[in-house]
């Protein structure tokens, strides 16, 4: 098989995405491989990819649609229900939190926002959310300027964050760690395991990330496009995993593997 990568310059730039896929589709690739960036706007170009043959599988983020091979992804929704489980806990049920979001029709985020939300009001219903409205945006720049903004607001209230990926991690953990919040004093939870948040783990500053398997989940589209090419049933949907690391168990092998990938195994 052949492999094409392309993607948007900006993780926020729907118009390119549809572009790349609709060219993608004019060119009748055998199939394509799709980590929506909008959960809406990529339907009409992943409808017309599919009404012309070409089979598309769906990693990562989901669409308001079902006409694709396979969904291959997180539960991102019971990821959101493992933060708010730590968050609770280390807060011991009380405190103010800040709940700070990606952006607008992005599912995966979106689902794990809604997770976190759920088990916040139906476990800790004495913890209280002092903002829930504010979005980060798709890179650590605009990410850190909000977390900013959150914390010169509410930096005397709040008890503890949670982000849902990881370019608000990062930034809204710099922000703590600029004004002297960060080490446990505001407890934070993250998503993700990039390698400035696994530093940040190790360091303290975080205290828990709930870490999906992108590795496992870009190999197992392309191999689900290959199956269905060549004939062979594949599921509709494909879990591919979620955990909860933390500064006691990261250090556990099937753990390390999560949070530093094996690309050897994948790429051959």
């Amino acid at each position: 098989m052949e492999i094409i990568w392309k993607g948007p310059f900006r993780e926020d730039d729907r118009d390119q995405q549809i572009q790349v896929v609709e060219n993608f589709t004019s060119k009748h690739v055998s199939g394509i491989v799709l980590a929506p960036l909008d959960s809406q706007a990529l339907v009409s170009p992943v409808m017309s990819a599919v009404q012309a043959g070409v089979p598309t599988v769906i990693i990562d983020s989901g669409l308001k649609m079902d006409q694709y091979i396979s969904f291959v992804a997180t539960d991102n929704f019971k990821g959101g229900q493992l933060a708010g489980e730590r968050l609770g806990t280390l807060l011991g049920g009380k405190g103010n939190v800040i709940l700070l979001r990606y952006a607008v029709g992005s599912a995966s985020t979106e689902e794990r926002e809604a997770g976190f939300l759920e088990v916040l009001k139906t476990t800790f219903p004495e913890i209280k959310i002092i903002s829930s409205d504010q979005y980060a945006g798709a890179t650590r720049e605009t990410a850190y300027q909000v977390s900013q903004n959150l914390l010169n607001r509410f930096k005397e209230e709040v008890n503890g964050v949670f982000c849902p990926c990881e370019p608000p991690t990062i930034a809204m953990t710099m922000a703590l760690r600029e004004i002297g919040k960060a080490a446990g004093k505001v407890k934070m939870v993250g998503f993700d395991a990039g390698s400035q948040s696994v530093t940040d783990l190790k360091k303290g500053d975080i205290q828990g990330l709930v870490v999906q398997n992108p590795m496992l989940m870009g190999y197992l589209g392309v191999m689900t496009v290959y199956k269905h090419l060549h004939g062979e049933k594949v599921e509709k949907r494909v879990d591919t995993g979620v955990v909860l690391v933390t500064g006691e168990n990261m250090e556990q092998p099937a753990i390390k593997d999560l949070i530093y990938p094996p690309v050897d195994k994948y790429v051959k």
